[in-house]
């Protein structure tokens, strides 16, 4: 689990605790505070599971050309062509 997910999970739940305070208490600056920190940290929790998922991804890709050579180059090669075929000069 990346610290990006920590830290955006305690983040998300501190500006909930914030923005129930301000509720309590009638000040609309800390409930806007609050919910402002609750976005702030489900953007760094979602960064989070994006960097894990590159990783896990990365893992991935790294096994298949270590175990099929052959196979890794010839996709390749095969999405070089197409790529290159999109392609129309000025």
């Amino acid at each position: 689990m990346d610290e990006h997910r920590v830290a955006g999970t305690a983040k998300n739940i501190g500006g909930k605790v914030e923005e129930g305070f301000g509720r309590l208490a009638g000040d609309m600056k800390s409930q806007v505070q609050g919910q402002v920190k609750q976005v702030q940290g489900a953007a760094e929790d979602l960064y989070g599971q994006a960097k894990d998922t590159a990783g896990e991804l990365t893992d991935v890709v790294r096994n298949i050309i270590e175990t099929r050579p052959y196979t890794a180059v010839a996709v390749a090669l095969g999405l070089g062509w197409l790529l290159g075929r999109t392609h129309r000069p000025l």
